[in-house]
């Protein structure tokens, strides 16, 4: 029998959960989501008694057990009063306490921790607010005038606003009774790992592809203003071709980027890129690795600071590159949940009973030109490109005795190209010209055979000139003389 670490088990359930979430059946979502939050549940008992043994604070910090606030304890105590409860319905029934906002702050810090992608964008805790006000038309010029009422219409229009309460999200969680006797910051910990994990996983798919059906809107789909929604499912963005990440491919989709929709241009310091997992090996990875002279590799080498994320929500095929401050996400409890509930929707063990809270949230793009849908189906890898320029060629140049006083032999190897000349100069400190330099002045003109008049222990420079006296070839030698 093979035995499967937590890690793989726990990487299972994620997976299942994220298939629940992309199908329409609830039940299989709520089955997933109560797996799941056992798996974490046991995780949490495991190193809560492993901490009663040995009373090591690492455990704590690896469990993310801190020490709660008033708010955050009075929580916790009453919850676990109405879980103890002969009658835990009732009990909830006359439990008017919700979640704290300080929980989902702690929520919303361990999804940014662990998933880059929902901490690019602009996610925030909305939990005392119902619906917020946005600016669509970006960057505006302020006008002087008289306030007037087509002034006062093109303000209007300038302004929308997302409803945060439209879109819900349950979370199952079944606690076991032997929990409930670890205390307050155990189950504190176990409700944020349960929460942070199941909404990272929810959101990523929705920010991805939401459809805006009680859902978020996602990056891949249109929100112009005058888009058509059929069903409340806004209309997905179609894709744009790309073949290469070259410079002139990705400056392209830059300045599509930095059209503002009021018409305007804004500035584009970074982009964010998300693809599937399978496409970033096989098609941006080979388009963005460059090796160097020296044998090594350089990854994700973009024309433009680029953070690369990783999402299975996006289409095999596809990408989405945007700016992701243009991406607004809010979660929180609402104004009318984050309370937890009793639940009698599902199994029941005899030391084990499932509870239900419900989160509110919405998101979208602030506007239909942040964010480009990719076709990158025939991406094609990256080419290194080396253009190799003219350069002075080497000479052998040796020296030695010539047959009379004062006189050097040179002898030049390889030989001279036809149609240029040799020139040369000596002396005890030189030069050496570089390529296409004009050798005229200092320089005298030679023929290759006669002996040169030079001082022993002086360097001579031998350089091969074209007809304009370009240099083309250069070698140089430490003079030998006739004494």
């Amino acid at each position: 029998m093979v035995m499967k670490s937590k890690d793989l088990i726990q990487q299972q359930l994620k997976d299942n959960l994220v298939q629940a979430f992309k199908s329409d059946d609830e039940n299989a979502i709520a089955q997933a989501f109560s797996g799941f939050a056992e798996s974490v549940q046991q995780n949490v008992m495991d190193e809560f008694n492993a901490y009663q043994q040995t009373a090591d604070k690492t455990i704590l910090a690896k469990r993310g057990v801190h020490q709660l606030t008033a708010d955050e304890s009075k929580f916790y105590q009453s919850i676990i009063g109405a879980m103890k409860s002969n009658n835990p319905r009732q009990a909830f029934t006359d439990l008017d306490i919700a979640f704290p906002e300080t929980v989902i702050d702690n929520v919303i810090a361990d999804i940014k921790t662990a998933h880059p992608l929902l901490d690019a964008i602009s996610f925030t805790n909305t939990t005392i607010l119902t619906k917020i006000i946005l600016n669509k038309q970006g960057a505006q010029l302020a006008t002087w005038g008289p306030l007037n009422s087509a002034i006062a219409k093109e303000l209007e229009g300038a302004i929308g606003k997302i409803d945060l309460t439209i879109c819900k999200l349950s979370a199952f969680m079944p606690i076991a009774k032997d929990m409930l006797e670890a205390g307050p910051s155990w189950i504190d910990a176990y409700v944020r790992s349960t929460l942070s994990e199941a909404i990272a996983l929810a959101l990523e798919t929705s920010i991805i592809t939401g459809t805006g059906n009680n859902e978020p809107i996602g990056m891949d789909r249109s929100v112009a203003d005058n888009v058509t929604v059929t069903g409340g499912v806004y209309p997905q963005k179609t894709p744009l071709v790309i073949t290469d990440l070259e410079v002139v491919t990705y400056g392209s989709l830059l300045g599509m980027l930095s059209q503002a929709p009021n018409g305007k241009t804004r500035p584009v310091n970074s982009v964010l890129l998300v693809v599937n997992p399978k496409d970033y090996f096989t098609k941006v990875m080979p388009a963005t690795t460059i090796r160097a002279l020296d044998g090594t590799y350089t990854r994700d080498v973009f024309p433009f600071p680029t953070t690369v994320e990783q999402s299975s929500a996006v289409e095999e095929g596809k990408a989405i590159i945007g700016l992701a401050s243009k991406y607004f996400m809010g979660i929180g409890a609402g104004t009318n949940g984050g309370k937890i509930e009793y639940s009698d929707e599902f199994r029941f063990l005899d030391d084990e009973r499932v509870y239900i809270t419900k989160l509110y949230g919405n998101g979208r793009a602030l506007d239909d030109n942040a964010f480009i849908l990719l076709d990158i189906s025939k991406l094609t890898p990256a080419t290194l490109k080396v253009i190799i320029e003219d350069a002075l060629r080497s000479l052998t140049v040796t020296s030695e005795a010539g047959t009379t006083s004062g006189k050097t032999k040179i002898t030049v190897s390889p030989s001279l190209t036809d149609g240029n000349t040799y020139k040369y100069k000596t002396g005890a400190n030189l030069t050496i010209p570089v390529f296409n330099q004009v050798l005229t002045t200092g320089w005298t003109t030679w023929d290759g055979i006669a002996e040169i008049t030079a001082t022993t222990g002086n360097r001579i420079v031998i350089a091969e000139v074209d007809a304009s006296n370009q240099a083309k070839a250069i070698g140089e030698a430490t003079v030998t003389s006739m004494a």
